[in-house]
């Protein structure tokens, strides 16, 4: 798209020629379209395939890639809200969707999903959290949880409610997600016995209370049934052949 910019320090005389014009040329835009629930490693495939595209149809080198999006989102780093210690970026890279032109960089698409998570963040209410002695990082963990559990809309606070009943009454989580996370297993493939007793420490079958980080980038909506679990004393939940959760109070 071509604007044209008038020239400062023009003379405003009748008899005065037509001021001089700048033509700026401003650089295509391209669209990224991260969904809720996305890993650090899926986003930076998404970029790689983005990336590509916008190559192609530019004909033009990018600067975006997979490689700069893992290198500028490996590092962990204090997060406004979430105390002194550094976090890995995993659960804060919020999921949206996000424009670029060639000469965007990694850095500055991770530094807009920052900013988009601060501001989506600073919308909850985490005074029930808290009241339950959770931190605004063990809420974020219950998010990601939420998103990589939840099959519908409605589920999310009730997925919710049985994670804050299950940690309220000292039990194992157990909830599949984590493990496929620590052990890079698709949620297509199905989880085999040894598996489910690896001792990683995404092994909520084995392992008590939360699991160490996030395990992918929630959306809003997770966000809010984290911090607003239904108030409901179901301690499981069972999936159904409609893939749907049916939460129940005991086994």
């Amino acid at each position: 798209m071509l604007v044209a910019a008038l020239a400062a320090g023009c003379g405003g005389g009748s008899g005065d020629a037509a001021p001089p014009t700048t033509t700026i040329r401003q650089l295509r835009q391209f669209r990224i379209v991260f969904p809720e629930g996305f890993t650090r490693a899926q986003m930076a495939l998404r970029v790689e395939a983005v990336a590509k595209i916008a190559q192609k149809e530019s004909n033009r080198k990018v600067k975006v890639s997979r490689e700069t999006y893992l290198a500028a989102t490996a590092k962990p780093r204090v997060v406004a809200g979430f105390g002194a210690r550094k976090l890995p970026l995993e659960g804060f890279l919020f999921p949206d969707t996000y424009d670029f032109d060639r000469k965007s960089t990694s850095a500055q698409l991770m530094g807009e999903q920052l900013a988009e998570f601060a501001s989506k963040w600073s919308s909850l209410d985490l005074s029930y959290a808290r009241s339950k002695n959770l931190t605004p990082y063990d809420v974020l963990t219950i998010a990601s949880m939420v998103e990589g559990e939840a099959q519908v809309p409605k589920e999310r606070p009730l997925v919710a409610a049985v994670i804050y009943n299950r940690l309220h009454s000292h039990m194992s989580l157990g909830i599949d997600a984590t493990l496929r996370y620590g052990l890079h297993i698709p949620p297509t493939q199905s989880l085999t016995q040894s598996e489910l007793h690896n001792p990683t420490p995404y092994n909520t079958r084995l392992h008590d209370g939360l699991p160490p980080t996030p395990i992918d980038n929630p959306g809003l909506a997770s966000l809010e049934a984290a911090a607003h679990p239904a108030r409901v004393d179901y301690l499981y939940f069972v999936r159904k052949p409609d893939h749907k959760h049916r939460p129940r109070s005991r086994p």
